[in-house]
Protein backbone atom coordinates (compact mmCIF):
# COMPACT_ATOMS: atom_id res chain seq x y z
CA UNK A 1 0.00 0.00 0.00
CA UNK A 2 1.47 3.33 -0.72
CA UNK A 3 1.37 5.62 1.68
CA UNK A 4 -0.26 9.00 1.31
CA UNK A 5 2.19 12.51 0.98
CA UNK A 6 0.87 15.27 2.42
CA UNK A 7 0.61 18.40 0.82
CA UNK A 8 1.84 21.23 1.89
CA UNK A 9 1.93 25.12 0.43
CA UNK A 10 5.45 25.28 -1.34
CA UNK A 11 7.86 27.82 0.16
CA UNK A 12 9.88 30.28 -1.60
CA UNK A 13 12.90 32.10 -0.15
CA UNK A 14 12.59 35.74 -0.88
CA UNK A 15 15.59 37.50 -2.42
CA UNK A 16 17.33 39.54 -0.46
CA UNK A 17 15.71 43.02 -2.38
CA UNK A 18 12.13 41.06 -1.42
CA UNK A 19 12.79 40.78 1.97
CA UNK A 20 14.50 44.00 2.74
CA UNK A 21 11.03 45.69 0.89
CA UNK A 22 9.02 43.59 3.27
CA UNK A 23 10.90 45.15 6.30
CA UNK A 24 10.33 48.55 4.76
CA UNK A 25 7.15 47.84 4.45
CA UNK A 26 6.15 46.34 8.29
CA UNK A 27 8.19 49.73 9.36
CA UNK A 28 6.16 52.06 7.25
CA UNK A 29 3.06 50.49 8.62
CA UNK A 30 4.31 51.00 12.38
CA UNK A 31 6.22 54.40 11.42
CA UNK A 32 2.84 56.14 9.86
CA UNK A 33 0.66 55.23 12.83
CA UNK A 34 3.40 55.72 15.80
CA UNK A 35 5.97 58.50 16.55
CA UNK A 36 9.26 56.78 15.73
CA UNK A 37 10.38 56.44 19.40
CA UNK A 38 7.74 54.72 20.26
CA UNK A 39 8.36 51.68 17.80
CA UNK A 40 10.90 48.82 18.50
CA UNK A 41 12.75 46.48 16.57
CA UNK A 42 10.52 43.82 17.72
CA UNK A 43 7.45 45.46 16.58
CA UNK A 44 8.84 45.28 13.27
CA UNK A 45 10.01 41.73 13.06
CA UNK A 46 6.38 40.77 14.69
CA UNK A 47 4.87 42.59 11.81
CA UNK A 48 6.83 41.29 9.20
CA UNK A 49 6.40 38.28 10.56
CA UNK A 50 10.08 37.35 11.06
CA UNK A 51 13.03 37.35 13.71
CA UNK A 52 15.15 40.49 15.36
CA UNK A 53 17.66 38.92 14.45
CA UNK A 54 16.71 39.14 10.50
CA UNK A 55 16.19 42.36 11.20
CA UNK A 56 19.65 43.46 12.40
CA UNK A 57 21.06 41.47 9.38
CA UNK A 58 18.91 43.88 6.90
CA UNK A 59 19.68 46.64 9.10
CA UNK A 60 22.82 46.57 11.05
CA UNK A 61 22.51 49.80 12.25
CA UNK A 62 18.99 49.23 14.23
CA UNK A 63 15.97 51.37 14.69
CA UNK A 64 17.97 54.70 13.50
CA UNK A 65 19.21 52.75 10.28
CA UNK A 66 15.37 51.23 9.51
CA UNK A 67 13.90 54.51 9.89
CA UNK A 68 15.93 56.25 7.94
CA UNK A 69 15.87 53.89 4.86
CA UNK A 70 11.93 53.62 5.68
CA UNK A 71 11.96 57.71 5.51
CA UNK A 72 13.74 57.40 2.24
CA UNK A 73 11.06 54.83 0.90
CA UNK A 74 8.13 57.66 1.64
CA UNK A 75 10.58 60.85 0.41
CA UNK A 76 10.55 58.68 -3.05
CA UNK A 77 6.43 58.43 -2.69
CA UNK A 78 6.09 62.05 -1.67
CA UNK A 79 8.48 63.31 -4.72
CA UNK A 80 6.48 61.37 -6.96
CA UNK A 81 3.25 63.01 -6.03
CA UNK A 82 4.24 66.14 -8.00
CA UNK A 83 5.81 64.17 -10.65
CA UNK A 84 2.62 64.98 -13.38
CA UNK A 85 2.46 63.76 -16.82
CA UNK A 86 2.08 67.63 -18.70
CA UNK A 87 -1.33 66.77 -19.62
CA UNK A 88 -4.15 69.37 -19.10
CA UNK A 89 -3.65 72.93 -17.28
CA UNK A 90 -0.48 73.57 -14.95
CA UNK A 91 -3.59 74.50 -12.35
CA UNK A 92 -5.15 70.95 -13.67
CA UNK A 93 -1.55 69.28 -12.90
CA UNK A 94 -1.23 70.55 -9.52
CA UNK A 95 -4.90 69.77 -8.04
CA UNK A 96 -3.48 66.15 -9.51
CA UNK A 97 -0.53 66.11 -7.45
CA UNK A 98 -2.31 67.37 -4.42
CA UNK A 99 -4.70 64.76 -4.28
CA UNK A 100 -2.34 62.12 -4.11
CA UNK A 101 -0.11 64.66 -1.80
CA UNK A 102 -3.25 64.37 0.97
CA UNK A 103 -3.92 60.91 -0.02
CA UNK A 104 -0.45 60.37 1.27
CA UNK A 105 -1.25 62.56 4.28
CA UNK A 106 -4.29 60.87 5.32
CA UNK A 107 -2.34 57.69 5.35
CA UNK A 108 0.56 58.22 6.85
CA UNK A 109 -0.97 60.86 8.93
CA UNK A 110 0.88 60.26 12.62
CA UNK A 111 3.88 59.30 10.93
CA UNK A 112 3.37 62.61 8.82
CA UNK A 113 2.98 64.55 12.01
CA UNK A 114 5.95 63.10 13.57
CA UNK A 115 8.15 63.54 10.42
CA UNK A 116 7.25 67.13 9.91
CA UNK A 117 7.06 68.63 13.27
CA UNK A 118 10.68 67.17 14.17
CA UNK A 119 11.90 66.76 17.73
CA UNK A 120 11.64 62.85 17.38
CA UNK A 121 14.71 61.32 19.13
CA UNK A 122 14.95 59.46 15.74
CA UNK A 123 15.88 62.83 13.84
CA UNK A 124 19.00 63.45 12.54
CA UNK A 125 20.80 65.89 9.74
CA UNK A 126 20.39 63.16 6.90
CA UNK A 127 16.64 62.57 7.88
CA UNK A 128 16.52 66.61 7.73
CA UNK A 129 18.07 66.36 4.52
CA UNK A 130 15.48 63.42 3.36
CA UNK A 131 12.81 65.62 4.28
CA UNK A 132 13.93 68.86 2.64
CA UNK A 133 15.11 67.08 -0.36
CA UNK A 134 11.01 66.54 -1.08
CA UNK A 135 10.32 69.93 -0.68
CA UNK A 136 13.42 70.94 -3.48
CA UNK A 137 12.05 68.54 -5.60
CA UNK A 138 8.12 69.56 -5.28
CA UNK A 139 9.70 72.80 -5.98
CA UNK A 140 11.25 72.05 -9.60
CA UNK A 141 8.22 70.00 -10.87
CA UNK A 142 5.91 72.71 -10.04
CA UNK A 143 8.49 75.21 -11.63
CA UNK A 144 8.90 72.96 -15.01
CA UNK A 145 5.46 72.59 -15.09
CA UNK A 146 5.03 76.61 -15.17
CA UNK A 147 7.27 76.73 -18.26
CA UNK A 148 9.79 78.84 -15.59
CA UNK A 149 12.92 77.49 -16.81
CA UNK A 150 15.15 79.93 -15.91
CA UNK A 151 13.47 81.06 -12.59
CA UNK A 152 14.49 83.91 -10.37
CA UNK A 153 14.86 84.42 -6.48
CA UNK A 154 11.58 85.78 -5.85
CA UNK A 155 9.71 83.30 -8.14
CA UNK A 156 11.58 80.34 -6.72
CA UNK A 157 11.11 81.91 -2.61
CA UNK A 158 7.19 82.24 -3.52
CA UNK A 159 7.11 79.00 -4.61
CA UNK A 160 8.88 77.26 -1.76
CA UNK A 161 6.90 79.76 0.43
CA UNK A 162 3.71 77.73 -0.49
CA UNK A 163 4.75 74.73 -0.34
CA UNK A 164 5.95 74.89 3.22
CA UNK A 165 2.17 76.45 3.59
CA UNK A 166 1.13 73.09 2.06
CA UNK A 167 3.12 70.98 4.73
CA UNK A 168 1.50 73.44 7.83
CA UNK A 169 -2.39 73.49 6.24
CA UNK A 170 -1.46 69.38 6.24
CA UNK A 171 -0.78 69.15 10.08
CA UNK A 172 -3.48 71.19 11.26
CA UNK A 173 -5.84 69.57 8.91
CA UNK A 174 -4.39 66.67 11.05
CA UNK A 175 -4.86 68.13 14.23
CA UNK A 176 -8.73 69.16 13.01
CA UNK A 177 -9.38 65.78 12.90
CA UNK A 178 -9.35 66.04 8.89
CA UNK A 179 -11.41 68.89 8.62
CA UNK A 180 -12.23 70.64 6.12
CA UNK A 181 -13.21 67.79 3.89
CA UNK A 182 -9.95 66.54 1.40
CA UNK A 183 -11.45 67.82 -2.01
CA UNK A 184 -11.99 71.51 -0.42
CA UNK A 185 -8.65 71.74 1.82
CA UNK A 186 -7.16 70.98 -1.94
CA UNK A 187 -9.22 73.54 -3.67
CA UNK A 188 -8.35 75.77 -1.48
CA UNK A 189 -4.53 75.41 -1.71
CA UNK A 190 -4.88 76.12 -5.40
CA UNK A 191 -6.14 78.68 -4.78
CA UNK A 192 -3.57 79.72 -2.03
CA UNK A 193 -1.35 79.32 -4.72
CA UNK A 194 -2.69 81.73 -7.19
CA UNK A 195 -2.79 84.05 -4.60
CA UNK A 196 0.81 83.88 -3.75
CA UNK A 197 1.94 84.14 -7.21
CA UNK A 198 -0.36 86.93 -7.87
CA UNK A 199 1.21 89.05 -4.24
CA UNK A 200 4.63 88.18 -5.54
CA UNK A 201 3.79 89.50 -9.53
CA UNK A 202 3.26 93.32 -8.24
CA UNK A 203 7.03 93.05 -7.40
CA UNK A 204 8.64 90.51 -10.24
CA UNK A 205 7.46 91.05 -13.78
CA UNK A 206 8.69 87.40 -14.21
CA UNK A 207 5.88 86.25 -12.05
CA UNK A 208 3.39 88.35 -13.80
CA UNK A 209 3.73 87.29 -16.74
CA UNK A 210 3.29 83.35 -15.50
CA UNK A 211 0.05 84.97 -13.55
CA UNK A 212 -0.96 85.99 -16.91
CA UNK A 213 -0.89 82.40 -18.50
CA UNK A 214 -2.80 81.46 -15.51
CA UNK A 215 -5.60 83.81 -16.11
CA UNK A 216 -8.46 81.66 -17.21
CA UNK A 217 -6.75 78.37 -16.40
CA UNK A 218 -9.12 75.66 -15.34
CA UNK A 219 -8.50 72.78 -13.44
CA UNK A 220 -9.68 69.60 -15.09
Amino acid sequence: MTPQTATTPAYRRLSVEERRRQLLDAALSLFAHRAPEDVSLDDVAEAAGVSRPLVYRYFPGGKQQLYEAALGSAADELRQCFDEPRTGSPLARLTRALTRYLAFVDEHDTGFAALLRGGSVAETSRTTAIVDGVRRAAAEHILSHLGATDPGPRLRMTIRMWITAVEAASLIWLDEDKQPPTEELRDWLVDQFVAALSVTAARDEQTAALVGTLAGDGRD
